[in-house]
């Protein structure tokens, strides 16, 4: 089987867990049942607004929802049902090392829901703490040749590259100039190091780049060996929407960027204000449709 994903993609990720409990709830896990149910009740909330947006025209066969099992096992058989692109994650939700959600369950819960994408989110950084990063390669290998062998999903990783406390120091704390001139070089560096250890994404997420080149250069990373139909794609992390606007300008322009995952930015304000009973979940729905469909928009002129 070919692997790679090069068509175009404009993913909404609702798949946070633990960030989604305390920043919105403010709940600490565990939660009670009653508390779970309001959880999988806002995930329905941004999921009819993703089905909103493809009903007033946002192009169906580009569209895709990226969620969890544990809130939106449901939303996921429904998503699927329909012939809508689906991501699960593979994750354990807050850890600063990759571990799999389910354990040495994980090929289980792949196959149950048959996902178009299975999911990882990774932080890594390459000049971080070696023997983490050997072990987090060591299991995303073992996931990638499972998806590779098993002939089922295709595989997204999610890089992030947090800065380490010495790299911050020479800079002085300034977080701007690491994601402007330390982070592009670091992300190179770990799709490298991640390639070199045998983990093959079809699709990587990507933190958004403030440079044309910067973009190009991930691209002919991703794409070298003759990987030339791996495609990247630009994630949201949770900016304002002027910073999202940006990154997605840069991206949209550079061949191999071929969409994008935003999430917090288009539904947390819709969520925060049904939460406080300021909008009803049709309302909140409308306004999430509305603003994914801004950012469709916005990559489909570009």
């Amino acid at each position: 089987m070919t692997r790679g994903f090069d068509h175009p993609l404009y993913i909404l990720p609702f798949d946070h867990r633990g960030s989604f409990q305390t920043g919105l709830f403010g709940w600490k896990p565990p939660i009670s049942d009653a508390q779970t149910a309001e959880v999988v009740t806002s995930k329905q909330i941004i999921y009819d607004g993703f089905r909103a947006a493809l009903a007033g025209g946002a192009p169906a066969q580009k569209a895709g929802i990226l969620v969890d099992e544990q809130f939106g096992a449901a939303i996921l058989r429904d998503a699927k049902a329909a012939g809508v692109v689906t991501a699960c994650s593979a994750e354990k939700s807050g850890q600063k090392e990759f571990v799999f959600e389910y354990g040495e369950d994980f090929a289980r819960h792949i196959e149950a829901f048959d996902p178009t994408f299975c999911k990882v989110l990774v932080r890594y950084n390459p000049e971080g703490d070696r023997t983490l990063n050997r072990r987090q390669a060591g299991r995303l290998k073992r996931l990638s040749d499972y998806l590779a062998h098993a002939n089922r999903s295709l595989f997204m990783f999610e890089l992030l590259v947090p800065a380490e406390k010495a790299q911050l120091e020479r800079l002085k704390g300034d977080k701007k100039a690491y994601d402007l001139e330390v982070r592009p070089r670091l992300m190179i560096e770990a799709i490298r190091e991640l390639q070199a250890a045998g983990v093959e994404p079809d699709l990587w997420k990507i933190e958004g780049l403030d440079r044309r080149e910067d973009c190009q250069k991930i691209v002919a990373t991703a794409r070298a060996g003759g990987r030339d139909h791996v495609g990247c794609i630009v994630l949201g992390r949770g900016e304002d929407d002027a910073k999202v606007w940006e990154w997605l300008g840069v991206a949209a322009k550079v061949p191999g960027f071929v969409g994008f995952a935003v999430g917090r930015t288009v539904f947390w304000n819709p969520l925060v204000a049904w939460r406080a009973g300021k909008a009803t979940p049709e309302q909140a729905a409308n306004q999430i449709a509305g603003r994914y469909r801004e950012f469709v928009d916005l990559f489909e002129e570009c």
